[in-house]
């Protein structure tokens, strides 16, 4: 008692003024005061703004429980201060952390705080905060079941969030919650399709598994009309217009030719969630494999499931515990999709090195996928496996040729013959094994193997494992019929050792008395007494039982005898031969790859996977509202571009990188497009496919692009010329001058950039109004060639705009040596002459604003007529694009007269990802399935501001945000000059002012969601450099660090 007035004197007996009292001694009276009222001043003092009064209400709180008084109800003002404070800091890595540990509490009382937390955090602008969000919701609602309905708002609001960090968190949070409100997912059903190659590992295990029972209950059965499955079911939503063109006729007699039956037609989203999981076949991880398998055994048609064969055999590279998991799965698969896995049979052969449970699933596959084309290689293979040491692979062999030999019938006596052979086996378990798996063989044809059951009946001296001595005591007394004379003397030497021998032998023994007594009972009438009075004493209660029983159906008193009229028919009645079958045979009643499946028992928490629906719901729950801006007139974009860049609803994350869409439509001569390729850092290939349509994407030759460049001066030479038709004979900058005031009033209109955007723009820079032109030039197709050609007036790079402001670009002399090339890429080509029948396109990104859209991605596209016909008909054809990413088509070319060119430019919106643009390119005739997949450096735009403004944004985008990495420069790329070209035509970014001569800042947003690229080069004399990027846009932030370190270290 002591400590107490200690902590008196210190703290002093009363509270300060303002401060409510608490009476720290018993002897102060604060024993009778109210627990209450004292809880309720240190509530006080914690919800007030002064952290004084905070401080020292945590302290006394400390100092209560130090003496063992209860404040547990303080306990959610005590979080509140602790854990609040961190969940709203700066740093996105702190609110995360600080919500992780507030849903880490098992504390009912704060569960209204944390509901509050994680709505809150549900809509913070950092996606890993979200995520963070998506991961305390199931722990809520284990703590908390009532904040179902609460939880459920959250979950509906964090599945419309299109970052792929909270896709996989999301889900799997719907799953634990509410697994069954499936209208939750029908408007992001495409989305979530679509996002799923660019979501981490764990989360596309989650969203697979939960689409697999999603289409179950939204799809038809691709099984059902099996043989009237059309070949392209897809044809309306993602067909091709070769498709489309055959016309209405067709599809007439086609439907003629058909049954009254419909013919099953998938659905295009059904179709969607195929192709877009079929890429992940090729991931690094098995469970992401294993769960697209598993999709595709569950959903998909019969005649495409044999993809996932060749990426399980794959896995069986892997760890033994994954190949047991895969093998678990196809032993299953097999069963009903034999011919899937026949062409891998070798990947099955079982190696010396295999643990024990390894080789018995191998040895159930190779089974499996036994038919009479390779029965005898499999034979030969089991034959091997015999003189293992492994005695229970052995068994497991011996089993497995019995099943052979049950379901081949041609190979059965060849079987047979093998193991009566082994019955001479040094090995006791072999032959025992031999005997058990014989003895079912001989129930098929007993009546043609009589002198196997003689030699059979011979063993009995031998062998002593107890199921193979009462298998050969069952066949003996089961076909007795056929082995009159050594039955007996069977039963004569059973009877010896009746007493010694294990129950299961005792049994048979009574039972082959029993049928001999009813066959032959003169010889074996004393013996079969002997045996039932042995057995009346004996031990077990099963086989006292089964004595009495029998005395009494065979050898009735005179009180009994009502069955005994009917013994012979009891115990020699025909039995049907066993069938000898699978253990996986009736496991796919489980999801595969799940623990269920595993344990072939179900789970605890495990979903049973719905059953097809009888008739297809209806499809347009699925479809989302296309955003009006891309409806709207031109007159009606512009007026959008002046509104602010973030909508309530987008908040920082903007579309992502989305999985490929192919155009997998066939024309009728068979000719087949598929540029399948993956985001960024996985591209998929597959054995059915060509990757001949993706072109352009390496960089050319230097030549090549010294010469791209001088046909791209001349044809701008051309374009002015025609421009000024009125005014051809000024020279000079007067020229020029009339050029920038004929089109400066239209080219402000068309080219509005949004207001965060422009707001960093120099007041005075010259060179703007030079670049426009040329980009208002490049619009349209000029071919004057009686002008006198004008040299076009020099652009500045915008990059060194910041750097020039209040300069004056009079000296023609000084522009040339601050030039920056428009990007590193240069001319690429698009279709080459040959495969496109004399038409050559190549095309170039050109760093101007597409007056079209802000959003988009200016490309200039360079046509060329090398055939001896006019092409006529240029267009693109509708495109069958991925979710977010659209297209601005050029005007249609009517003609293109033989060796002539031309120029168009067109727009593309990429949605921040460097995934390509599939389209077609179509004349009249022709259709050409060309790819075009952008550099990360051109899907952003520069900005310009001050080093203060730089600084402030680096300091928001930090943690996660920023990526630094270190390289050395060479000696030929230490200048200034030299660092700022090669970085600027690596990406679209403006330079940013810089005190320090050795630091170099770029500042860019990225086109469609306008987020932040910040990039600072810190170099040293040495040719050391610090390379750092700071962006919301991980995957861009990455990407672009690689491709600006390749260009500096080049």
């Amino acid at each position: 008692m002591s400590a107490a007035p200690a902590y008196s004197e210190d703290k002093g007996g009363s509270a300060g003024p303002g401060e409510p009292e608490y009476g720290h001694d018993p002897a102060s009276g604060g024993i009778f005061s109210s627990d209450y009222k004292r809880h309720d001043d240190l509530k006080e003092m914690l919800d007030t703004n002064k952290d004084s009064l905070k401080l020292e209400a945590m302290k006394r709180i400390v100092a209560m429980i130090a003496r063992g008084k209860n404040a547990s109800d303080l306990f959610p003002a005590v979080v509140k201060n602790v854990a609040c404070k961190n969940i709203e800091d700066p740093n996105q890595l702190i609110r995360a952390s600080a919500l992780r540990v507030l849903s880490s509490i098992r504390v009912p009382i704060i569960v209204p705080i944390m509901m509050l937390a994680i709505k809150e955090a549900a809509s913070d602008m950092s996606p890993y905060v979200r995520k963070t969000a998506a991961h305390a919701i199931p722990k809520l609602y284990s703590l908390d079941s009532d904040q179902k309905d609460q939880l459920i708002e959250v979950i509906e609001k964090l599945l419309a969030d299109k970052t792929t960090l909270v896709a996989g968190s999301v889900v799997m949070a719907f799953e634990e919650v509410c697994p069954e409100r499936i209208d939750l997912i029908h408007k992001n059903y495409r989305k979530l399709c679509n996002l799923l190659i660019d979501v981490e590992e764990w989360g596309q295990v989650v969203i697979i598994s939960m689409l697999t029972r999603y289409a179950r209950t939204q799809f038809l059965s691709p099984t059902q009309n099996e043989s009237l499955l059309e070949e392209n079911p897809e044809k309306a939503f993602y067909g091709s217009e070769e498709d489309e063109a055959k016309g209405p006729g067709s599809e007439e007699a086609a439907t003629a030719a058909l049954p009254a039956r419909k013919p099953y037609v998938m659905d295009p989203d059904h179709r969607l969630l195929l192709r877009n999981t079929k890429p992940l076949l090729q991931s690094r991880s098995a469970a992401v494999v294993m769960a697209v398998a598993q999709l595709y055994f569950h959903l998909a048609p019969k005649a495409e499931v044999g993809v996932i064969a060749k990426a399980l055999v794959r896995l069986l590279r892997s760890h033994s515990e994954v190949q047991y998991v895969v093998l678990q799965n196809v032993a299953t698969m097999s069963i009903k999709r034999r011919g899937m896995f026949e062409p891998y049979l070798k990947s099955f052969y079982i190696r010396s090195t295999d643990p024990t449970q390894i080789k018995i699933l191998k040895l159930e596959v190779l089974t499996n996928l036994a038919n009479e084309t390779n029965i005898p290689t499999v034979l030969r293979e089991f034959q091997t496996y015999i003189r293992s040491m492994d005695k229970d692979f052995v068994a497991a062999t011996i089993q497995a040729i019995g099943r052979c030999a049950t379901n081949i019938g041609r190979v059965r006596d060849t079987c047979l013959n093998g193991l009566v052979q082994l019955l001479s086996n040094r090995d006791e378990l072999v032959v025992a094994e031999s005997v058990v798996v014989i003895k079912k063989l001989l129930q098929m044809q007993p009546a043609q193997h009589g002198e196997i059951i003689k030699h059979l009946a011979k063993l009995t001296d031998n062998i002593q494992v107890p199921m193979a001595r009462a298998s050969i005591l069952w066949l003996i007394g089961e076909y007795c019929e056929h082995v009159p004379k050594i039955a007996p003397d069977v039963l004569r030497k059973m009877a010896k050792s009746f007493t010694a021998e294990e129950d299961i032998v005792k049994l048979q023994v009574i039972n082959l008395a029993a049928k001999l007594y009813l066959t032959n009972s003169k010889q074996t009438k004393l013996l079969t007494q002997y045996v039932l009075s042995l057995a009346k004493y004996d031990q077990n209660y099963d086989i006292r039982d089964r004595a009495r029983f029998t005395r009494q159906l065979i050898a009735p008193s005179e009180q009994g005898g009502a069955l005994s009229r009917h013994a012979k028919k009891l115990f020699l009645a025909p039995k049907p031969a066993p069938i000898l079958e699978s253990s996986f045979k009736d496991r796919d009643h489980f999801q595969l790859g799940s623990l269920s499946h595993l344990l072939n028992a179900k789970a605890t928490g495990y979903q049973e996977l719905p059953d097809w629906p009888e008739e297809a719901p209806d499809p347009s729950v699925r479809n989302v509202e296309v955003p009006e801006w891309t409806k709207c007139s031109n007159r009606e974009k512009r007026k959008e571009k002046e509104k602010p860049f973030y909508s309530d609803s987008e908040g920082e994350s903007g579309p992502t990188e989305s999985a490929d869409s192919e155009p997998e439509s066939e024309s009728e001569s068979g000719s087949k497009s598929s540029s399948e390729s993956g985001s960024g850092e996985s591209s998929s290939e597959s054995d059915n496919e060509d990757d001949d349509e993706e072109k352009g994407e390496g960089s050319e030759s230097e030549q090549s692009e010294e010469e791209g460049e001088k046909k791209k001066k001349t044809k701008k030479k051309k374009a002015s010329e025609g421009h000024r038709e009125g005014s051809s004979s000024e020279e000079g900058s007067d020229s020029s001058s009339s050029s920038e005031s004929e089109v400066t009033s239209e080219s402000e209109e068309e080219q509005v950039e949004p207001a965060s955007w422009r707001k960093k723009t120099p007041p005075s820079s010259k060179s703007t109004p030079a670049a426009k032109e040329i980009s208002l030039l490049d619009l349209e197709d000029f071919t004057s060639p009686s002008v006198q050609p004008v040299s076009p007036p020099m652009v500045v790079s915008t990059s060194l705009a910041a750097d020039l402001e209040g300069l004056t670009l009079t000296d023609s002399s000084l522009v040339p040596s601050l030039l920056s090339p428009v990007s590193s890429i240069g001319r690429q080509e698009l279709l080459h002459r040959v495969a496109g029948e004399g038409l050559a396109v190549d095309y170039a990104f050109s760093r101007q604003p597409f007056s079209g859209d802000p959003h988009m991605v200016s490309l200039h596209i360079y046509f060329s007529n090398n055939s001896e016909t006019p092409i006529k008909g240029l267009h693109v054809g509708t495109p069958k694009l991925p979710a977010g990413i659209s297209i601005q088509e050029f005007p249609e070319i009517e003609s293109l007269a033989p060796g002539e060119s031309t120029t168009t430019v067109m727009g593309i919106n990429f949605c921040d990802s460097t995934q390509a643009a599939n389209f077609q390119l179509c004349t009249q005739t022709r259709q050409f399935y060309v790819s075009i997949q952008p550099p990360v450096g051109e899907l952003m735009a520069p900005v310009f501001m001050s080093e203060n403004e730089f600084k402030k944004e680096q300091g928001k985008l930090t943690g996660m945000n920023e990526i630094t990495e270190k390289l050395t420069l060479p000696d030929t790329c230490r200048s200034d000059h030299m660092v700022v070209q090669k970085v600027t035509a690596t990406a679209n970014l403006g330079r940013v002012p810089c005190g320090a001569s050795d630091e170099y800042r770029f500042a860019g947003r990225t086109l469609t969601s306008g987020s932040l690229v910040l990039l600072t080069l810190d170099a040293r004399g040495t040719g050391a450099a610090q390379l750092t990027v700071n962006s919301e846009k991980m995957v861009i932030g990455t990407m672009l660090v690689k491709d600006v370190i390749q260009a500096l270290t080049q």
